[in-house]
């Protein structure tokens, strides 16, 4: 299997984990079909539009093949039939969120490099494209946005994409340059909810 085609399958990996997020947090809040749907395809692909837009890949991924949508649809109508045993995970939407997470970190910073960008570049649309889709889905279900929240999330997405980066430009195996950046990003975001580990926050501080 070529880096290529390995660094495609990440990406549709993150599709099919956001979407499973998304779908779970907007059949949470009670959404019809079209709803919960809607909400799985904006969460999975979202960050990704916003990248490619960024880096001149026009029309966005997203958008033009139809390998996203489809993987969108088939993560929420699986998550529609098989609910009872997804809420059965701890913390189904923070999971699935967590492995997207990860994915799309390391992707969108690949992908930024590929199109010609710097490091900077690539760190930066490596978040968005991390963050972007849960973003959308929080502010969609009228949510505060896990990303602006005390929780350890874009910071694990920025690691993430930083490491990528470095391996790209240290030139780690790809196994290494993938794997070990999107462990480390999973693992940074899981541990933080298992042990509660959170930004400093600003409650209660100023004029009153």
């Amino acid at each position: 299997m070529n880096e290529r085609v390995l660094f495609e399958l990440v990406d549709l990996a993150g599709t099919f984990a956001f979407a499973i997020s998304g779908a779970t947090a907007a059949r949470r809040q009670g959404l019809d079909l079209f709803g919960v749907l809607a909400i799985a395809y904006v969460t999975a692909c979202g960050g990704g539009v916003v990248r490619d837009l960024c880096i001149g890949a026009i029309p966005p991924a997203g958008l033009s093949d139809w390998r996203y949508l489809a993987t969108a649809v088939f993560a929420a109508l699986l998550t529609i039939g098989a609910y009872r045993w997804v809420e059965r995970l701890a913390s189904p939407v923070r999971l699935f969120d967590a492995m997207g997470l990860g994915l799309f970190a390391v992707y969108g910073a690949h992908k930024t490099l590929e199109f010609g960008h710097n490091a900077e570049v690539a760190i930066l649309l490596g978040v968005v494209t991390a963050i972007g889709g849960g973003l959308a889905r929080d502010v969609l279900l009228t949510r505060v946005p896990v990303v602006l929240q005390q929780e350890i999330y874009a910071s694990a997405a920025l690691l993430g994409a930083a490491l990528a980066v470095f391996g790209e430009y240290a030139h780690w195996p790809a196994l290494w340059a993938m794997w070990l950046p999107i462990a480390v990003c999973i693992g940074l975001r899981v541990l933080s909810l298992r042990y509660h580990w959170n930004l400093p926050s600003f409650k209660g501080d100023g004029a009153t």
